[in-house]
């Protein structure tokens, strides 16, 4: 095992993608062994059938049903029906639902037995993972919320990140970007905290620092999200909450195979809708007519750009329609294999899944190929080992250009320009060579990254039999990540027209042109990463005279990870025909590496208390060593305790109160800490700051001073490039919460509400204000800052069944304001222009209060120098008669929405089932800043009803050019948009067979659905952009909608 690590340590594209092959290829020899390993005699077998229900009457969906002590199993479908071979009468069927106790009956002479289930305490036996272990539903005492791996099944999206905004509540979800590879989610529980970084841990199968994002959901068993201070377990890195993933294990039984397959088509969710080349002409006259220049336009020219008379010389070209097809297909497929013996149970799962990219002939294609084992098995009675593989292989291919570059090149597209001549050649360029509709193709190159990951899990459990209740666990995990990225530009060629030289058929003549570099050029980079995880645990549980129940866990985590990255560039290829860099000239080579290392080592435990399950609390620690920290700052302690009393078990409320069948009351108070302190200059990580950095190159701006060794050698002289901190250290995160949980109605109504406090303290940021920057170097950070974030977050839910019509709803929320308590200001700035008191990330404006109709309206207020009709008005805020700096206006509010909120439902009858997801969100802005003028289009919104010397009255300005107007070039409320929105987020409508005609061909299930993600968008305020989007310029992918189909079937 240690040499095959150091060979993969070492891998090469080629390797990885082998390696790649081989797991696959030996992981289904060892499936084949294993089923080899399972007899299927079914010599007088007995087919008995029955409908399980719960204690509501509502059919148990995918329920399992097993023979005990045999390897015989099946599933129920949508309605609850089951149909099983039994070996004889005397036969023990165990069927067993999540959130229901497990019931055993005995076959006898039944060939039809009803099965009713009762809820384990009404669902308080269901096992909820936390940190480290799990813990009963009925004895937490934290703000814990969990999403079954079944709700993120149905949406239709490639990335897990995506399918969680609207399902718990006090998370928020924002996609910035629907490119294909990047479009993951940014995730935020309870809002922003810090300053700094706001990320949360991932935890996947126990193992910290993995990615949720390619996890297939159809691995997925559970998502657990810890938003108080029952994350101080994790303890340095658990200031910003923590997510922890469940994937899922085998069950005992005979082996179970399910096909998923998902074909569907994604199309941008909003595309703006811009001026066409009349307007956008009649609008170039008035920029002339402002700048006392003559008409660039006729009224016959425009009428040509208008009637499409004439598309050589008037063209009206939409740009994204010219770039953008109306749909991209994407795939998803996975196979799921599990069962198992007692002594042997496994999981096995196979996906692929495939994204085209919204151009034409498009470069941008993703493609993932997964594999996932997970393996349980019972060495003795007493001992059992785990072993868990998970291999993903991501094939991303992108045009040379980013996509924030491709489109912001729709965007400046002028319409009186053709996106293609009417022979179909490619028009001339936008500007600078640029013209997308073949900038977004392969004509100039190809960028192509390919990542190998895998992950390994190695778990030992002991149970002590000589000490009742005491056990251990040992783990061992090993990540190893390749990435390997090869960017190739090439020239590529444009055509423009002579209208003064025509051919025979009077078109004129096309001179070809060459755009971009003038050779092609090579840069190929690589990242090895690898991080090592081991952690061993002592739990204990004990009862005591049957009222005391008490958990003991203690623990010890060591993490180590390294990072090796190269970096190599060629240019002068004599040919666009070599693609290598042995190819490349000998001029302008560069060749670059660097390297990272990681480490961190603590030790946790908590202490779980109940008495009679009423009275409950909890107690969590963890002493963490960070290696971003000195000697003397490296080591933290960080507690958290909690506590709940189930109000519902005393005698006084349950004899009086009879529609509340549970209540609890539950809160918590805690420090954790967030050691990923990183700041740079503009975001970018910077670790070891408590060292001075050093480096090559230029000092305030002249050139490095040579150091000449052997009087002829000439080196480079290393400056001192940033101040160290030598007293730097954690953020503190100091929570409170408290809230409750109740079930009324007979359990058909449930709601859960919590109110939070943070402090955060110790919050890294610079001096940058209140310290002059004429040091000549850049400052440390230090642990000054101070954020306050308070809120609350709700769910109520409600489910009921009216014969064979089952349905369910909930309604989550969550609020989330914080405010920046103390940071470096620069000095006399007044309060409204403080970042203190406001929200963090917030940004001043000119307060835009209308549009002056006239010169004499201009000559009445305050104004900006040069100011004229069709010009926005700033207010005066000081009211000392002179609009300038001192006149803008802190916002409180950032593109981070202060209040989210999700409704689910669901409904179905008999065979057919139907799931909607309805998510929202308010209190954040965005700033709309298009490039327009003679440098591109506008939107159609601003053209429409604009100021003109004939509308004068009009709420919109006059016609700008570029960022030449003050109320362009200067921030102003005119253009903060708020970016409020409904959508329909997922729907789902599916229909499953009825068991009586599966089991007839020997199939277990077999559904259909149809899906659809971002169907719907309502943003009264925010119409032109997607109001997720990250751009308010226009200039990123959009974001995607989805319509899919797609089978289930299961043997």
């Amino acid at each position: 095992m240690k040499k095959l690590l150091r060979k993969f340590y070492y891998l090469s594209p080629g390797t990885a993608k082998s390696i790649t092959s081989f797991v696959v290829r030996n992981s289904l020899f060892f499936l084949l062994m294993l089923l080899s390993c399972f007899n299927s005699n079914a010599q007088n077998k007995i087919r008995v059938s029955g409908t399980v229900k719960d204690e509501k009457g509502i059919p148990a969906a995918n329920a399992s049903v097993t023979v005990k002590g045999a390897l015989t199993g099946s599933t129920t479908d949508a309605n609850g029906v089951f149909s099983i071979d039994v070996p004889n009468q005397k036969s023990v069927l165990v069927i067993s639902y999540l959130g229901y106790q497990t019931k055993e009956t005995t076959v006898g002479n039944q060939t039809n037995i009803p099965i009713g289930l009762v809820a384990a305490s009404n669902q308080l036996n269901e096992v909820i993972v936390v940190g480290y272990g799990s813990q009963k539903k009925a004895t937490l005492t934290g703000s814990v919320s969990t999403i079954k791996g079944s709700e993120i099944v149905k949406s239709p999206t490639t990335n897990v990140s995506n399918s969680l905004v609207g399902r718990v509540p006090g998370l928020t979800a924002i996609q910035g970007s629907g490119e294909p590879g990047y479009d993951g989610s940014t995730l935020r529980i309870r809002g922003v905290n810090s300053l700094g970084n706001n990320d949360v841990l991932v935890v996947v199968d126990g193992i910290a620092g993995r990615s949720l994002e390619r996890i297939d959901p159809n691995s997925i068993e559970s998502i657990t999200i810890l938003k108080d201070a029952s994350a101080a377990i994790y303890g340095a890195q658990a200031a910003n909450g923590v997510i922890l993933i469940t994937t899922k294990r085998g069950k005992m039984g005979k082996p179970e195979i399910t096909f998923n397959i998902n074909y569907g088509y994604n199309q941008p969710t909003k595309n703006p809708k811009m001026a066409d080349a009349a307007t956008y002409a009649t609008m170039l006259n008035e920029i002339a007519t402002y700048n006392g220049s003559p008409a660039k336009y006729t009224p016959a020219e425009i009428t040509k750009f208008a009637d499409g008379s004439d598309l050589w010389r008037y063209p009206n070209t939409d740009w994204f329609k010219a770039t953008l097809k109306s749909k991209s297909k994407q795939t998803s497929y996975n196979t799921t294999i599990s069962g198992g013996a007692e002594n042997l149970r496994y999981f096995i799962s196979l996906g692929a899944k495939t994204q085209e990219g919204n151009y034409y002939r498009s470069a941008t294609k993703y493609n993932q190929y997964d594999l996932r084992t997970n393996i349980d098995g019972k060495i003795s009675k007493d001992i059992s080992l785990t072993f868990d593989v998970a291999g993903r292989m991501e094939d991303k291919n992108y045009p040379v250009r980013g996509s924030g570059s491709i489109f912001r090149m729709v965007m400046r597209g002028k319409p009186t320009l053709p996106a293609y001549w009417p022979d179909g050649t490619p028009g001339p360029d936008i500007e600078y060579g640029d013209n997308p509709v073949v900038v977004s193709t392969n004509a100039t190159g190809y960028d192509k990254d390919k990542y190998y990951t895998v992950n390994t899990n190695l778990k030992l459990n002991i149970n002590i039999p000589w000490v009742k209740g005491l056990s251990l666990t040992g783990t061992a995990a090993i990540d190893k990540g390749f990435d390997f990225r090869k960017t190739w530009q090439t020239p590529w060629y444009l055509y423009t027209a002579n209208f003064n030289v025509l051919d025979a058929n009077g078109n004129p003549k096309l001179t070809k042109g060459k755009r971009g570099f003038d050779d092609a050029r090579l840069n190929e980079a690589s990242r090895d990463e690898l991080t090592k995880t081991f952690y061993g645990l002592v739990n204990y549980e004990t009862k005591i005279a049957q009222k005391h129940n008490i958990k003991l866990l203690v623990g010890s985590e060591l993490r180590k990870g390294n990072s090796e990255y190269f970096n190599a560039f060629r240019r002068f290829f004599a040919s666009t025909a070599i693609d290598q860099l042995f190819a490349g000239g000998a001029a302008e080579i560069n060749n670059s590496g660097s390297g990272t290392i990681a480490s961190r080592l603590n030790y946790f435990g908590r202490v779980n208390y109940g008495f009679k399950d009423k009275y409950l609390a909890e107690f969590v620690w963890r002493y963490d060593g960070s290696y971003n920290f000195p000697s003397n700052h490296r080591w933290g302690f960080f507690p958290g305790i909690s506590a709940g009393w189930v109000v519902s078990e005393e005698g006084f409320f349950r004899n009086n109160v009879n529609f509340v069948d549970r209540l609890k009351i539950r809160g918590s108070i805690g420090q954790t800490g967030n050691d990923r302190v990183q700041y740079g200059p503009n975001g970018t990580p910077v670790e070891f700051q408590y060292l001075s950095t050093f480096g090559y190159g230029n000092i305030l701006g002249s050139p490095y001073l040579p150091f000449v060794t052997n009087g002829t050698t000439e080196n480079q002289t290393l400056i001192e490039t940033r101040l160290a901190n030598p007293n730097i250290t954690w953020e503190v995160a100091d929570q409170a919460n408290i809230g409750f949980e109740a079930s009324l109605l007979k359990n058909k109504l449930s709601i859960e509400f919590d109110y939070f406090s943070y402090k955060r303290s110790s919050v890294l940021a610079r001096r940058n204000a209140s310290v002059p920057t004429s040091t000549g170097i850049t400052l440390s950070a230090e642990n000054l800052g101070k954020v306050k974030n308070t809120g609350f977050d709700f769910t109520v839910g409600y489910r009921n069944s009216i014969r064979d019509f089952n349905y369910s709803v909930s309604l989550n929320g969550g609020y989330a304001k914080n405010k920046i308590v103390f940071w470096d200001e620069a000095p006399g700035a007044p309060d409204y222009k403080q970042s203190t008191g406001h929200s963090m990330n917030t940004g001043t404006y000119y307060q835009a209060i209308g549009i002056f109709a006239d010169q004499g309206a201009v000559d009445k207020y305050p104004h900006w120098t040069g100011a004229r009709a069709g010009d926005v008005i700033f207010k005066d805020v000081n009211a000392d008669g002179v609009i300038d700096a001192k006149d803008q206006v802190r916002s409180d509010k950032s593109n981070v929405p202060t209040f989210t909120a999700g409704v689910n439902l669901y409904v179905q009858y008999k065979g057919f089932d139907l799931s909607v997801l309805a998510q929202g969100a308010t209190g954040a802005v965005n700033y709309i800043n298009t490039e327009s003028g003679e440098i591109g289009n506008y939107l159609q919104s601003f053209a429409d009803g604009r100021w003109t010397v004939n509308n004068t009255t009009s709420s919109k300005p006059r016609t700008f050019n570029r960022g030449n107007e003050y109320w362009v070039g200067n921030a102003n409320t005119y253009f903060l948009k708020k970016t409020d929105y409904l959508r329909l987020k997922n729907l789902q409508f599916g229909y499953s067979l009825p068991k009586k005609l599966t089991d007839k061909v020997g199939i277990q299930v077999f559904r259909v659905f149809v899906s659809g993600y971002n169907l719907l968008t309502y943003s009264p305020d925010y119409k032109d952009f997607d109001p997720e989007a990250s751009a308010g310029n226009g200039q990123s992918y959009p974001l995607q909608r989805v319509l899919s189909a797609g089978l289930t079937l299961t043997f």
